[in-house]
């Protein structure tokens, strides 16, 4: 049948219409093929020993890219980490001294970034990110000094981004079980009064660098150091970072604010350089803390020693009806132990729930032979495994946390106010031990 003008002209768009429509779906396709809503873009600041951890977590989790890495130290910690990431994505991220540039040239198409830079730059480094429109995930210490922590609360509030801080203790799920089930739900250890941590390093010299490999003169001065032992070592000196109370303690000492729902009232602290005459900040820290709670006053004992690496590192929790002992190492601490008095069929009933390993964990027996034992020491408590551990490198579970919050909305586990509650009391041990005074905290110094 012949077709008229009106017809024709009909049919004409009607199929340039559809071919259109048919295009349109073909690229929608294809930008949905490129960009997984799951999938996140994101950089690295700092290459160094510990940026380098974070990256081994982050390059294990599905649908995360790493797109750019910084560090001012150029053929080593910037190359050596790029060339990881590549060998684990087989895509090689942009490399870059200078985070400047980096935002700059990448932010576009960066959805986040994580900060693993020396204490004393954190603020700007995370400040700097957030003001570019991406989501932070900054080590901790927040930072050495409480101003600038808590100018990063203030930019995560101002630009809506999200600050996640690195106490990844928080999403371990043996810490998660332990805390939040054991300890705050079920109540098993009772009321709890005191609590224990340490963490002991043996003696250590100068990390020292390779001698081909300095970074230029120019460059140290820079980006604010003034010499490669510096640099390398710069957790000694008090411009960079806050000394090992900060670097080893802050992690544990933030699980007595987890336990106890609450900051502490005050510090007391001894330490000193008494060994290490070449070093700013002290070599050995000794604290204790006092927490109020609905209960009484509860108390707290860390000590951190870089001379010795007697015990190690963990942390006990001591209650009326039993104790806990836990350490991010299971072997170092990994069970709930159970007064003598306290009842046994509400731990008999956790573990035939799972929420406690039914079999009593070995306890070490004392030789007793010939020695007379006074007849007020507490009978041994036994000791119940905890069920739950972790497949995964330490931070992945803490990093996952944070990439969840970006993609679904999730919780954060350390919000940048929780980080700030914890460097103000363990900052506050510094000052402890210089003045040789009791700190008494207010409530509103753990806000910002």
């Amino acid at each position: 049948m012949a077709m008229n003008r009106n017809q024709f002209i009909q049919t004409a768009a009607a199929s340039t219409m559809l071919a259109t429509l048919k295009a349109r779906a073909v690229e929608n396709a294809e930008l949905a093929a490129k960009k997984d809503p799951d999938q996140l873009n994101i950089a690295l600041i700092g290459a160094g020993a510990q940026g380098r951890i974070l990256a081994e977590s982050c390059v294990r989790i599905p649908g995360i890219r790493f797109k750019a890495v910084c560090d001012i130290w150029e053929n080593y910690n910037l190359r050596n980490t790029a060339r990881y990431i590549y060998s684990q994505q087989r895509e090689m991220p942009n490399a870059y001294i200078d985070y400047k540039e980096m935002l700059a040239a990448e932010k576009d198409g960066l959805d986040a970034v994580v900060v693993a830079s020396p204490d004393w730059m954190h603020a700007e480094h995370a400040n700097a990110c957030m003001e570019a429109g991406l989501h932070v995930y900054s080590e901790k210490e927040m930072s050495n000094s409480l101003e600038k922590a808590a100018s990063m609360i203030r930019t995560s509030r101002a630009t809506g981004k999200l600050l996640q801080i690195g106490h990844q203790r928080r999403s371990n799920p043996r810490y998660l079980h332990a805390v939040e089930k054991l300890i705050h739900e079920e109540k098993l250890l009772g009321q709890v009064t005191t609590a224990v941590a340490q963490w002991n390093r043996a003696k250590a010299d100068d990390i020292g660098f390779p001698a081909k490999f300095p970074i230029p003169a120019e460059i140290l001065d820079q980006y604010g150091y003034n010499s490669m032992r510096e640099f390398r070592n710069w957790r000694w000196f008090k411009k960079y970072g806050g000394g090992p109370i900060v670097d080893l303690g802050s992690h544990q000492i933030d699980i007595f604010e987890w336990v106890w729902e609450t900051q502490p009232r005050s510090v007391i602290a001894s330490g000193g350089t008494d060994f290490y005459k070449d070093r700013e900040w002290y070599d050995n820290v000794m604290c204790i803390y006092e927490y109020e709670t609905p209960e009484g006053i509860a108390r707290a004992f860390y000590e951190t020693q870089t001379t010795t690496g007697r015990g190690g590192f963990s942390e006990a929790f001591r209650g009326t009806n039993g104790y806990l002992e836990i350490a991010e190492v299971p072997a170092q601490g990994n069970a709930v132990f159970r007064e003598a008095h306290a009842p046994e069929a509400q731990w008999e009933a956790l573990a035939a729930k799972g929420l406690i390993k039914n079999k009593p964990a070995a306890i070490k027996k004392v030789a007793t032979k010939n020695t007379a034992v006074d007849v007020r020491v507490t009978k041994a408590a036994e000791g119940w495994p905890l069920p739950v551990d972790l497949s995964k490198p330490a931070h992945q579970p803490h990093l996952e946390n944070f990439f969840n919050a970006i993609r679904y909305g999730t919780e954060l586990n350390c919000p940048g106010e929780k980080g700030y509650e914890t460097a103000v009391a363990v900052l506050a041990v510094n000052r402890a031990v210089a003045t040789n005074q009791k700190i008494e905290f207010k409530e509103s110094d753990f806000h910002v």
